[in-house]
């Protein structure tokens, strides 16, 4: 064995555990933003007196009537999180989420921008970004579908 393979060995045992972490990560990404949202829909529906006025008062989502905007808040942040967390469509139920997201940071911008909220709104989008970029992993219903009826390309 020669002195370049020699060397190289630490770097490829290095990158074949992090490719055996990677799946693993991808599902934490996955129930960690799910059970964020979820958590959020869960409490709109627990009071949706609440939710209303707050819709209407507070959040300032634009283009659309502060009721219809809380029925489709909800909607995304209990129904989207059931696929992420299955793994199911897993890249455009993120898209779907970060758009939630970014809708919460535009319409709530001037509250969360005093706190710290705003940073975690920035977490959820990188944390929905990896699960865009590198979809579901070997722990989703995606890759199932794709060994079961899609090509090894």
């Amino acid at each position: 064995m020669g002195l370049i393979e020699k060397l190289s060995m630490p770097m490829q045992t290095i990158n074949g555990l992090l490719s055996k972490l990677q799946s693993p990560f991808l599902l934490f990404v996955r129930l960690y933003v799910a059970w964020v949202f979820l958590k959020s829909g869960m409490h709109k529906i627990g009071d949706w007196e609440t939710t209303l006025v707050l819709f209407e008062y507070e959040y300032q989502v634009p283009l659309l009537n502060f009721e219809l905007a809380a029925y489709l808040a909800t909607f995304g942040e209990l129904v989207f999180p059931i696929f992420l967390i299955a793994g199911l469509g897993t890249r455009l139920t993120a898209i779907a989420i970060s758009f939630i997201n970014i809708i919460a940071v535009v319409s709530y911008y001037a509250t969360l921008a005093k706190g710290a909220g705003l940073v975690w709104h920035y977490l959820y989008g990188t944390m929905l970004l990896v699960s865009i970029l590198y979809g579901g992993g070997l722990f989703s219903i995606d890759h199932w579908f794709k060994s079961k009826f899609g090509n090894d390309d």
